[in-house]
């Protein structure tokens, strides 16, 4: 991760950024393509520093609130507006993202614990567990309400409340994220109720991102 530090270090440190963002907010996962092209090395690296360009160049606009890379490849944005059309306008911007290096989702986003903000200059980077949570494919409206109401009683009880960093719904409550801190929950996550029976489908990565970007202290 020192490359990934050194580089999200140079990008964020070129932006001056005030504090809390206002709603509405739209979640991006930019997952790794397993299709893209097999470019030459100094291809993908020259895509890479403009896809890094790009970020600073949209977060000096105003447009890219937070963003950050997952441990295992793709990465993370959140963008200010409410509007789809105009996140895929800003995405398109990219070099790497008209590549076809990942395969994007964009999702409204709603905050239900800590929301989105932008960092000042005298920032941190730091590691945090990322969960995303999924209804099963083909449940009914009823199934997956019934689902996500358990689901949200049980993650009321996350223990040490203090080490919740953020939870929000993405789109029509087709999905959720849960960010934690430390390493004693993963076991929690995993005997859920709802994700060991299935109704819930989970995901737990490792996101590397600076420490604020979701309001927490």
């Amino acid at each position: 991760m020192k490359n990934i530090s050194r580089i999200f270090f140079i990008v964020f440190s070129s932006i001056s950024f005030g504090a809390a963002q206002p709603r509405p907010f739209m979640f991006v996962f930019l997952n790794t393509n397993p299709n893209k092209p097999d470019l030459p090395k100094e291809q993908v690296d020259s895509l890479m520093s403009a896809h890094l360009a790009n970020i600073t160049r949209l977060a000096n606009e105003g447009k890219i609130i937070a963003a950050g890379p997952f441990y295992d490849g793709g990465g993370i944005f959140v963008m200010a507006t409410a509007s789809k059309d105009t996140a895929w306008e800003w995405l398109k911007t990219d070099p790497a993202v008209r590549a076809n290096r990942w395969v994007l989702e964009i999702f409204p986003y709603q905050p239900l614990r800590g929301s989105v903000c932008s960092v000042g200059e005298n920032y941190t980077m730091t590691t945090y567990n990322f969960v995303r949570y999924a209804v099963k494919e083909g449940a009914t409206s009823e199934e997956s309400r019934r689902a996500w109401d358990a689901h949200d009683r049980y993650l009321q009880a996350f223990s040490p409340a203090d080490s919740v960093v953020a939870e929000g719904i993405l789109g029509n409550r087709q999905s959720s994220i849960f960010v934690y801190q430390g390493a004693a929950g993963e076991e929690f996550i995993k005997a859920e109720p709802t994700v060991r029976e299935g109704a819930l489908h989970v995901t737990i990565r490792k996101i590397y991102i600076a420490k604020g970007s979701f309001c927490e202290k």
